[in-house]
């Protein structure tokens, strides 16, 4: 969304320019794409795996990624420790981290997804997440389900978090900009535009535009954790 948002801008201020498209399909996808030719960039959202390592990767922001819950549970935070155990299925009902006496209801995202992969780096640590978790394909997915499930919790990056879900506190800090700005609030990733090779100059001033202020105050609207 936040890469439609910019070739959406792009295109109004440089309407001789050729047009941005933008497909998603996840991190892994974006590198794939960039290392056969598929797309001159591509868009990742966490670091690069060795087997990626021929991409030349430009870091556009930074994202947190936050916790979040149904507006109606009662738990405001809860430790990394407590969300490792939630999402491993080691912690199964709310009233083992101070909410009601009702099954947790786990919502995770697909393999593949940079949002997982920073997830899993992040919180999970080499833990596996529970295989009944309700997986879904976008962090938009995500955060609908949780609004829909008294019972429910997932995760969704901090510039999609709207008034249908609750962002939890980790270790007593709150998800905001500024936290992940100061780096307090630690679940931080980056978001990377990727490419195999030189670009042509029409894609070179795209990249130049999402990295310069136009890009960065948009992105900085959004919630994320800007480069400049």
């Amino acid at each position: 969304p936040f890469a439609e948002m910019l070739a959406e801008e792009y295109a109004k201020e440089f309407p001789d320019r050729p047009a941005v498209n933008v497909q998603g399909g996840g991190s892994s996808a974006g590198a794939r794409a960039a290392l056969t030719g598929a797309a001159q960039i591509g868009m990742m959202s966490r670091a690069l795996s060795a087997s990626e390592s021929e991409l030349v990767p430009v870091v556009m922001a930074k994202d947190a990624i936050v916790l979040v819950v149904h507006p109606s549970n009662p738990v405001q935070g809860l430790s990394k420790e407590q969300v490792r155990g939630i999402f491993s299925g080691e912690i199964v009902s709310w009233d083992q981290v101070g909410g009601p006496p009702s099954r947790i209801h786990v919502v995770s995202r697909e393999e593949g997804s940079g949002t997982r992969g920073a997830f899993d780096e992040l919180v999970m640590e080499g833990g596996v997440v529970v295989p009944r978790a309700v997986v879904q394909d976008s962090n938009g997915a995500v955060r609908e389900t949780v609004a829909g499930d008294k019972a429910g919790i997932g995760y969704i990056s901090l510039g999609l978090v709207d008034q249908s879900v609750k962002a939890l506190s980790i270790d007593g800090v709150a998800p905001s900009l500024e936290n992940a700005q100061k780096g307090t609030y630690t679940l931080v990733r980056p978001f990377l535009l990727v490419h195999k090779g030189t670009l042509s100059p029409d894609a070179q001033h795209f990249v130049d535009y999402v990295t310069g202020a136009k890009g960065q105050s948009i992105l900085a609207g959004e919630g994320l954790v800007t480069i400049k």
